[in-house]
């Protein structure tokens, strides 16, 4: 049994893509599991740079079957844009490209729906992407979502579209917004649906297959454990489940199967968007992680919300995935720091004794202090490194530490976005 499961171990950002990419190199199959295009992943191969957002990170490896399961949620504009940006860069992707037909579809009334609840929270709006991802999942348990199977019938797709804006244009007309029109609706999904409908094909039987014969299959997350419905900083989170336990639901993948979670985390922590974040810096530590990393989102363009590593997530998130190992990112960020901080835990009200991320909601994570122990920064040029034991020895005692502190070992070290800035472990 050879099935992998890649996930971000913090807010999402921790360079999953690169991750994948490399993985896919002897995989047969690589598979989304979770959430929609709010998520972007850059990946630098031979090919170019591609900002992507649906489509499986194993694209560029030409003996790779890419599968999107019924977990993601699909937004045909931006699959069709990506489909051709990787085709002109070279890369046949149709053929290799299975889209489940029980996927949900975004519909142009989710972002406007999102809008609109982010507009009614004023200060407390959750700082969403503007994708829709919210409604479209609110949609989608509520038993009024739009699938890719109805529109392989014109008939039922009108009909179930009819009910949606019949439900929908009272809400805009509600709010002082203009009504979406049905029939450009209709003919825009369908003219969309065309393009693809091709790919629009149930993969759980080639999944079945290739678990049978013990094929090189990897499972890619979208976002992070911390951005998870349940487990994370509620109702500062996404829509769907992110931790790694949501590939069984989303792909039809039972959990034997599953033997290799590795977790991906930067060398410090960033954010986007609103919630708590108890090891965030406003100096100008926090500006030359940012400036450094080039921490800013790739869907969005919004600056990141940066600060130290913080173990204690780490160890959570490592224990409600299960990771067997992690991906360390970013290390060469750190490299011009004379001190790096380590959360450790956390205290509140003057306690003495240490508390949990898992201890409380997002408003109490908001209300507690870091508490840090500081290691020796190496100062010294990382990004040409291939081994690690040729790294400065302050960074290897800062790899070491992490993985002490989490409780699991770091497989890979990665010291820039290119494939060969890596270090394996």
């Amino acid at each position: 049994m050879s099935v992998t499961v890649v996930v971000g171990a913090q807010w999402g950002d921790e360079a999953k893509g690169k991750v994948v990419d490399l993985l896919s190199d002897g995989a047969e199959v690589t598979a989304r599991f979770n959430g929609g295009d709010n998520a972007g992943h850059t990946v630098v191969n031979s090919f170019g740079t591609f900002k992507l957002r649906l489509t499986p990170n194993g694209f560029a490896n030409p003996r790779t079957t890419c599968v999107i399961g019924p977990g993601v949620v699909i937004n045909l504009h931006t699959l069709i844009q990506e489909i051709s940006t990787i085709q002109q860069s070279g890369i046949e992707i149709a053929n290799r490209l299975w889209l489940s037909p029980r996927c949900h579809v975004v519909m142009p009334y989710h972002p406007l729906v999102e809008a609109i609840y982010e507009q009614a929270k004023g200060a407390a709006r959750t700082g969403t992407t503007g994708r829709g991802m919210g409604p479209v999942y609110a949609d989608k348990v509520s038993y009024n979502g739009i699938r890719l199977a109805d529109l392989f019938d014109e008939a039922v797709f009108a009909q179930k579209l009819h009910i949606q804006l019949a439900v929908k244009n009272a809400l805009f007309a509600a709010f002082g917004m203009d009504a979406l029109d049905e029939q450009a609706v209709l003919q825009e999904k369908l003219a969309q649906f065309a393009q693809v409908r091709e790919m629009v094909r149930e993969p759980f039987g080639l999944l079945q297959e290739a678990l049978r014969r013990d094929a090189a299959v990897v499972l890619e997350g979208a976002q992070g454990a911390l951005l998870d419905n349940d487990w994370g900083t509620y109702p500062f989170c996404t829509a769907s489940n992110t931790i790694a336990g949501a590939a069984s639901a989303g792909l039809g993948i039972a959990p034997h199967w599953i033997t290799r979670v590795i977790g991906v985390t930067k060398a410090y922590t960033t954010r986007v968007g609103s919630g708590p974040m108890p090891t965030e810096l406003l100096d100008t530590a926090g500006e030359t992680l940012r400036m450094a990393g080039a921490e800013f989102g790739t869907v969005t363009g919004r600056p990141r919300r940066c600060g130290w590593f913080d173990a204690e997530l780490l160890r959570f998130t490592s224990q409600v995935n299960g990771f067997t190992e992690i991906a360390l990112t970013k290390l060469d960020v750190l490299d011009t720091l004379p001190v790096i901080k380590i959360c450790v835990g956390y205290r509140r009200g003057g306690e003495d004794a240490l508390l949990h991320y898992w201890q409380g909601d997002a408003r109490w994570l908001g209300s507690v202090e870091p508490v840090y122990i500081e290691m020796e920064g190496w100062q010294r040029p990382t990004k040409d490194i291939r081994q690690f034991d040729k790294l400065p020895p302050q960074a290897q005692a800062y790899v070491r530490r992490v993985e002490e502190l989490v409780e699991t070992p770091v497989s890979i070290v990665s010291v820039g976005p290119e494939r060969d800035s890596t270090i394996f472990v």
